[in-house]
């Protein structure tokens, strides 16, 4: 009976990837899964072996409450949301930041000054570019501010003439490299493997120094030579160029700079936290506060200023809260998965990899897999591979951390059109899905499975005695 539950739990699995891939709403599905994962292994308790339960305790009913049913239906179903709140306050607190960053003009002058300094050599210009949005968006996140930079930087690449499907490419996946170090995805994503107060020594300090400074260049580095490559074998857009043009500048005009010596403010909360593990709310009102002073946004005195602040606050939310949705939900999922991972250890744990070397291969290989929150990428049904993958054996987090982050920055963020920004990237350029993808799935592989070889050598005890 355990196989049967099993197979039933895997069709499930499936038909949420499916689900994903449609692009269906995911706080939704991730809810209806969670109610059919709690449903079928704790039915299942009554009808398969005694040695099985015997084997998985977490199954057997009774306990010193006297009502372990009750027990485990708050666990997964309030608990669990509760203990993702340090999560929602950054998601939250980045969300501000963000907004101050793009009402401050600090993020357009930033990318302004890039492009005065590359002149108009349009391989420079774009290496430049992607540098200085990855750099801006290790401190900024969701789709807000990422369109918000979009509608700068894309005019200024087509401008140049630099074909739009090239532009869209380029753009996406310099923002995905910043991902790699920003403080808000790195605590959304360690929630998905340890409670907040587990493991206080895996650090954005810890993981930036011994794997994410290094995905991130992995990430940048791929994507601006691809960028140039597919630049030299492209004609050049000289319509698009001329069309953009007078749109692009008039649209740098408009804005007023802000002071140059604001411009290191975007990476302040970063590098607050990677070197003395200051708070990341903290850095973000730091940094936030001194944007506003410092630009002249608090010069109409307390009121209007308390009001400012209070709207970035409203409009960085506004922008979150699809995520924020998703979140609530997302563990409940992975709380439930404890209770299923039982049935899909007797049906997989034969075949699942169950060594380092084995697991970065695999995943390398199916990294397309990634692609429309299919079962690779945490923002998809990733978490139900996760579940499964470490209970069949005993991985590290930082290593099952990274395993999960490639696809989900790399090919998810990066370069997946079911991805918000990635989709309004489409409509703004009028690039078609089918054009983007030809540029960006080549880039997910090469820096993929770059990443992978990264993973297996710094993050496992047998790559480190490898490339030692």
């Amino acid at each position: 009976m355990e196989y049967v539950i099993g197979i039933v739990l895997l069709l499930t699995f499936f038909g949420l990837a499916w689900y994903c891939i449609k692009g269906h709403n995911l706080m939704i599905g991730f809810l209806m899964i969670s109610v059919v994962w709690t449903v079928l292994p704790l039915v299942g308790t009554y009808f398969v072996s005694p040695e099985f339960l015997a084997a998985n305790p977490v199954l057997i009913f009774g306990g010193e409450s006297g009502n372990k049913l009750v027990d485990i239906l708050n666990a997964i179903y309030q608990a669990a949301p509760e203990g993702w709140g340090t999560t929602l306050v950054n998601v939250c607190w980045g969300a501000w930041f963000g907004r101050v960053l793009m009402e401050t003009n600090i993020a357009s002058t930033l990318i302004r000054k890039t492009v005065e300094l590359g002149g108009d050599k349009p391989v420079i210009t774009v290496t430049l570019l992607n540098v200085v949005t990855a750099l801006i968006f290790t401190a900024m996140t969701g789709a807000g501010p990422v369109i918000a930079i979009g509608v700068i930087v894309l005019p200024i690449m087509m401008s140049l003439g630099v074909p739009k499907a090239v532009a869209m490419f380029s753009f996406m996946g310099s923002v995905a490299a910043g991902i790699y170090m920003n403080p808000v995805n790195f605590a959304q994503y360690r929630a998905f493997f340890i409670a907040t107060d587990e493991m206080p020594e895996f650090t954005l300090g810890w993981y930036a120094s011994h794997w994410g400074y290094y995905a991130m260049a992995i990430m940048l580095v791929a994507t601006t030579v691809l960028a140039a490559i597919y630049m030299k074998k492209a004609k050049t857009s000289h319509a698009w160029a001329a069309q953009t043009r007078a749109s692009g500048r008039s649209n740098v005009s408009e804005q007023k700079d802000a002071p140059i010596y604001t411009l290191i403010l975007p990476i302040v909360p970063v590098v607050l936290k990677i070197w003395l593990d200051f708070s990341v709310i903290g850095g973000f009102i730091i940094a936030g506060f001194l944007a506003l002073l410092l630009c002249g946004k608090l010069k109409s005195g307390f009121k209007e200023g308390c009001q400012l602040v209070n709207k970035l606050y409203y409009d960085g939310v506004v922008d979150t809260a699809p995520l924020i949705g998703f979140l609530l939900t997302l563990p409940m999922f992975n709380k439930v998965a404890t209770y299923a991972s039982p049935y899909f250890k007797a049906v997989l744990g034969n075949i699942m990899p169950k060594s380092e070397i084995v697991v970065c291969i695999v995943f390398a290989i199916l990294l397309g897999m990634g692609l429309f929150r299919g079962p690779m990428t945490l923002v998809g049904c990733g978490a139900a591979t996760l579940g499964v993958l470490s209970n069949v054996a005993s991985f590290s987090v930082p290593f099952l951390y990274a395993v999960f982050a490639i696809p989900t920055i790399t090919v998810n963020i990066g370069s997946c059109i079911t991805q918000s920004w990635v989709a309004w990237g489409l409509a703004y350029t009028k690039v078609e899905s089918k054009d983007f993808l030809k540029l960006s799935i080549p880039n997910a592989y090469l820096a993929g499975v770059l990443q992978y070889v990264l993973t297996f050598a710094l993050l496992t005890g047998l790559g480190a005695a490898w490339f030692a």
